[in-house]
């Protein structure tokens, strides 16, 4: 798989959803890296671990995983001949507990995980390690146990320390009026008094430090020479005692590098494995069923990015069917359908769930090749077009019948002539290299190739005309349009200018029909062409201006340009009544032309209040036309 492949398919985005999961750093990058696998056992092998997984995290609680940093750089640090240092001990014990956890963890889990808890007994018993380190580290500092020799030092160290402490506190009473502050302070761990600078000679001993402002001199006095000394000796063996004592265990642990290793290891794998199975609970994931073939089944697929404004897809393609060609609106899903089958394939085949429902069937491809999106390069100075077509060229030259190949708009972003013939072309030699193909189309030509070619079937994404949305459902075996006749009729462009357009596009006759919903909302009744000079020129079948207009003829308001249709008229004074887009507005004679006469655009018997009343209205005339109802009035719209 390439990189482009990944990026367009935003599975790096998936990974790094996958892997906030992980509870170690080291998990977290491990599963930043998955890539996809072709080996059929291996796959289906990491689906069992996450099916095995989830079925112990539905159970109980979360796995006992213990961070592996710290373990890792204490056995890089004592290969060094670097001795570990007692509070790295205190992490390490730490870790030799979690593994234990971890083994219990699993023992008790073999009924309902029985491959993943056996991973659990490749981790050697470490308790003897365990008791051995606990026995000289205590509170993350080596305990004055440890040894005999560190237990006689610090025991002479304490009797001394008290006996120094005991006459620093009578030389402080004794040179009291001295000093610049009341207690002795420890200056390199030896014990000072605060001489003010004038008092130097009235104590003697030796100045270990002096103030900032060298108004005060730290004196130790003589007194205490060779009791600070001896307690610095002290010290040292301290400190040379704790040393052999640290390597000595640093040396244990090494002997145990190996199983430590594993351990780690061990850890390492079960993070990851929980890692995909909360992934797997957090987007509703099941594991597909690999075909040996090329058969592709999925059921109700959604994407996993779009989470709950996922629209599920669900497609199907049988062993003889070889490329689907997917038809429908700009907007209409399309493109989605795509991405959504590449990223579900590639997620599968990294061992990860797919959000699909059970009994999805998905191939496993050697190879995944997209040709989505613009692709303009600016540091190569292509087009967009340029550059997708260098894709295509690699894309002929690498696929082959393992290969998933997934084109949107194959062939645009050139002369839509020439763009259909390429597309089809090279749709012609994708095929013969046994390729399986998911690709989108605007070309009507195209749809039809696909009908005659052996091997191709066409989808078409449904689209609402009523509410002038796409569903983002596939339709199999059925070509869309890109709807825009169907949207233009809709909202209001006349039949006689649609009638043309898919004249011309189709190089077939059809009729749109014009209901009276339509009339009423003025959408056909101006069919006009704007001159150059941006002055309204009006159809031959307009007539001269009358006095005697009739109820649903359309006119023209002169000073506007609108058409409306004549409700109501004339008054004493020659007012009539119309209705724009809905409303009811005055104009004199003077003001209207006559455009189209009420006989020309309904029949006889037409009942007018359908343009002209609300259907609140005509519910209710209707209920008073046929008996009385107490209480109910009708009130007249004007």
């Amino acid at each position: 798989m390439n990189q482009r492949t990944y990026q367009t398919l935003e599975f790096k985005q998936i990974l790094q959803e996958a892997a906030g999961l992980a509870l170690t750093r080291e998990g977290k990058e491990k599963v930043e890296q998955l890539t996809p696998s072709i080996n059929r056992k291996m796959i289906e092998r990491w689906h069992e671990e996450i099916d095995e997984a989830l079925a112990i995290l539905n159970m109980s609680g979360n796995l006992p995983v213990h961070s592996l940093d710290d373990v890792s750089y204490m056995m890089e640090q004592g290969q060094k001949g670097i001795f570990i240092k007692p509070a790295q001990f205190t992490d390490l014990l730490s870790f030799l507990d979690h593994c234990t956890k971890l083994k219990r963890y699993m023992k008790d889990k073999e009924f309902i995980a029985p491959t993943i808890s056996l991973y659990a007994h490749s981790m050697a018993d470490l308790s003897m390690l365990e008791e051995d380190i606990s026995s000289k580290i205590r509170h993350g500092q080596v305990d004055d146990y440890a040894s005999k020799t560190l237990s006689k030092v610090r025991k002479q160290l304490h009797i001394k320390q008290a006996k120094l402490k005991e006459r620093i506190e009578a030389l402080s009473k004794k040179h009291h009026a001295y000093m610049q502050e009341s207690r002795p302070v420890e200056k390199n761990q030896r014990y000072t008094l605060p001489i003010k600078r004038e008092h130097r000679r009235k104590v003697k001993g030796t100045i270990i430090d002096q103030s900032s402002s060298g108004a005060t001199l730290f004196i130790e006095p003589e007194e205490l020479t060779f009791l600070q000394e001896d307690l610095q000796l002290l010290r040292m063996n301290e400190e040379q005692e704790v040393e052999q004592i640290l390597y000595s265990l640093t040396n244990r642990v090494l002997d145990h590098e190996y199983e430590l290793t594993i351990a780690m290891e061990t850890m390492l794998q079960y993070d990851i494995i929980f890692a995909k199975a909360k992934y797997s609970r957090s987007i509703s994931g099941s594991t597909p069923i690999f075909a040996e073939g090329y058969s592709i089944v999925m059921k109700n697929a959604r994407h996993p990015l779009l989470k709950e404004e996922a629209v599920p897809l669900s497609l199907q393609m049988g062993e003889k069917d070889q490329a689907l060609l997917i038809t429908g609106p700009n907007t209409g899903g399309k493109t989605v359908t795509l991405k959504t089958t590449g990223l579900l394939c590639l997620m599968a085949q990294s061992g990860l769930h797919i959000p699909t429902d059970e009994g999805t069937v998905l191939p496993i491809f050697q190879q995944i090749f997209v040709d989505i999106g613009d692709g303009q390069s600016i540091e190569e100075n292509l087009s967009t077009f340029s550059s997708r077509l260098v894709n295509l060229i690699d894309i002929l030259r690498e696929a082959n019948d393992h290969s998933l190949l997934l084109l949107d708009e194959i062939g645009s972003g050139t002369d839509p002539g020439e763009g259909m013939g390429l597309a089809t072309a090279i749709l012609e030699q994708l095929s013969q290299k046994g390729s399986t193909i998911l690709a989108t189309t605007h070309y009507s030509e195209m749809k039809e190739y696909a009908k005659q070619k052996p091997g191709f079937i066409n989808g078409a994404m449904e689209f609402d005309l009523e509410t002038l949305k796409p569903t983002y459902k596939l339709l199999l075996g059925m070509t869309g349009r890109s709807q825009a006749f169907d949207i233009a009729h809709k909202l209001g462009l006349h039949p006689d200018i649609l009638k043309k357009a898919h004249e011309i596009t189709y190089k077939e006759e059809t009729l749109y029909t014009v209901d009276a919903d339509q009339l009423k909302n003025q959408a056909y009744t101006s069919q006009t062409a704007i001159n150059r000079y941006g002055r309204q020129k009006y159809s031959e079948k307009a007539k001269p201006t009358s006095k005697g207009f009739a109820m649903g003829d359309n006119v023209v308001v002169l000073a506007t340009g609108e058409t409306a249709i004549v409700y109501k008229g004339p008054d004493e004074k020659g007012n009539y009544i119309v209705q724009i887009k809905g409303e009811k507005y005055t104009y004199n004679h003077k003001r209207l032309k006559l455009h189209i006469a009420a006989e020309e655009l309904y029949p006889d018997d037409y009942d007018f209040d359908i343009i002209f009343k609300s259907k609140e209205y005509r519910k209710i005339n209707k209920q008073m036309e046929r008996k009385h109802v107490e209480g109910l009035t009708l009130r007249d719209e004007e």
